[in-house]
């Protein structure tokens, strides 16, 4: 998929992993583990949360997205209940501490466009550092998930959910182990509600685990997908000074691994005043190539969607920069950009790998110059909704935009991995949503508990455990 490995300007990183005592689910004490497990926290709406409420009182969003209750205030409240729920889950046994140090290999296998798919990587502590040597992210931050997560740690001494980082092995040394650990035996599978079937083995052989170290210890890695639990992880362990808190839970995949997919995330904009996609057009046409697809009813309309997609996947090979856009005026329209100096002169401000991303071209040159929507509002998700392009989401989209609840789609192209890793070494950060790396890396497959765990329960919490499991 593309090039990660080795540090720039001549340094040399060091990546740093190592094996653990992970807890996870008993399945004698909570039946089916994989009722247990929950996508990451960043995804799971009210909706999510009380669904997985009733999939198991063992279920991990009770601590890693609690639901908050009425009363709540700073003694009582959703982060306080998650350290009390999760110890009560270590008191009863229903999360039990592995026996002996391990590097689990994490096996996702999965459908994307009609085709079977597999994905494998292994979950291992990272050494934390600041970003700039081994470690490089790829996306902005905010200030509000990372004092959640900060908080949540601090209720919990332990790591929940993972972050998810690429590392470059061409000769696919480690792939290869995990492949032969995947024959062993499963402790943990699970079939989500998109058909992914999440499943964990253990790799305990020393010399295995010695290889995966050894692999890793010159590479560069960047974060996919965690960027904010990553950084929470770092402040805690700064404001701590625990050794176990210079660790972080990570999920570590290999760019060459054949699963790797990475799907796009497009626009849908609403609430511009005096939009009118007319005069949007004419104003493309400035530094833009234009090309309408036309069509006159619902099987055209189907045909030409197909078809826009296919002449963006065309310019992508090309080299071109192209966007798609809807507007319910008849037609799909693909605008490629003419110049790449039209960026350079608009994003003067930025390095040439952040100029030269599809994403970046359409926020500053569409959304920003002609919408007049800006990195704030972006950043806000003021008139803009990100779609992910799985499953029906790209046609509900087209259908808010039919029945006026939107102004217009904007469709991309995906964003390459080597395009990531370009701009994470010119130690610049994308546009936010620019990446989609799928399947998602699932939560309460284990956890990693940063201190020693009580084994009698402080005041209140069984029965802050017995109300979560209420709910």
């Amino acid at each position: 998929m593309g090039r990660v490995g080795g540090a720039g300007g001549g340094k040399r990183a060091r990546m740093e992993i190592k094996p653990f005592r992970g807890y996870r689910y008993d399945v004698a004490v909570v039946g089916d583990t994989g009722a247990c497990v929950a996508p990451p926290y960043d995804v799971i709406d009210q909706a999510d949360q009380r669904r997985l409420y009733s999939r198991s009182p063992y279920n991990i969003v009770r601590v890693d997205k609690g639901l908050p209750e009425a009363d709540d205030n700073e003694r009582e409240n959703v982060y306080t209940r998650a350290g009390g729920v999760l110890r009560e889950f270590i008191r009863t046994g229903a999360l039990k501490r592995d026996p002996v140090e391990t590097v689990y290999a994490y096996v996702q296998d999965f459908e994307l466009g009609g085709v079977r798919r597999r994905r494998s990587g292994f979950v291992a502590l990272g050494k934390l550092e600041p970003y700039g040597g081994s470690i490089l992210p790829h996306e902005q931050t905010l200030s509000g998930p990372k004092a959640d997560r900060l908080k949540l740690l601090r209720a919990t001494h332990s790591q929940i959910g993972q972050v998810f980082l690429l590392y470059d092995d061409p000769a696919r040394t480690i792939d290869g182990l995990l492949a032969e650990a995947a024959q062993g035996k499963e402790l943990v599978r699970h079939v989500d509600e998109s058909g992914v079937v999440h499943r964990l083995y253990a790799i305990t052989r020393s010399k295995a685990v010695e290889t995966i170290r050894q692999t890793l210890r010159d590479k560069t890695g960047f974060i996919a997908d965690g960027h904010h639990r990553y950084e929470t992880a770092l402040a805690y362990g700064q404001e701590t000074r625990q050794d176990a808190a210079g660790w972080q839970m990570m999920t570590f995949v290999n760019t060459y691994n054949e699963g790797l997919a990475v799907l796009p995330t497009h626009r849908l904009i609403h609430g511009v005043a005096g939009f009118d996609c007319t005069q949007l057009l004419g104003r493309l046409h400035e530094q833009f190539d234009v090309v309408r697809l036309g069509f006159a009813d619902e099987m055209g309309k189907r045909g030409r969607e197909e078809e826009l997609f296919d002449r963006l996947r065309l310019e992508r090979e090309r080299g071109q920069h192209a966007v798609g856009m809807y507007f319910a005026d008849g037609a799909f329209y693909v605008a490629t950009l003419r110049e790449e100096a039209a960026m350079d002169a608009a994003a003067g401000d930025h390095g040439a790998a952040w100029r030269r991303l599809d994403v970046a071209i359409l926020h500053r040159l569409v959304l920003e110059k002609l919408l007049g929507i800006d990195a704030a509002a972006l950043a806000a998700e003021r008139h803009v909704e990100y779609i992910k392009d799985l499953g029906e989401a790209r046609g509900r989209a087209i259908a808010k935009v039919d029945a006026g609840e939107g102004q217009a789609v904007f469709f991309l192209n995906p964003t390459p991995p080597a395009e990531v890793e370009a701009v994470a070494r010119a130690g610049e950060r994308m546009p936010q949503k620019s990446t989609f790396f799928y399947p998602k890396v699932f939560s309460g497959l284990v956890v990693h508990v940063l201190d020693e765990v009580e084994q009698a329960p402080a005041q209140g919490v069984r029965a802050a455990a017995v109300r979560a499991s209420e709910q």
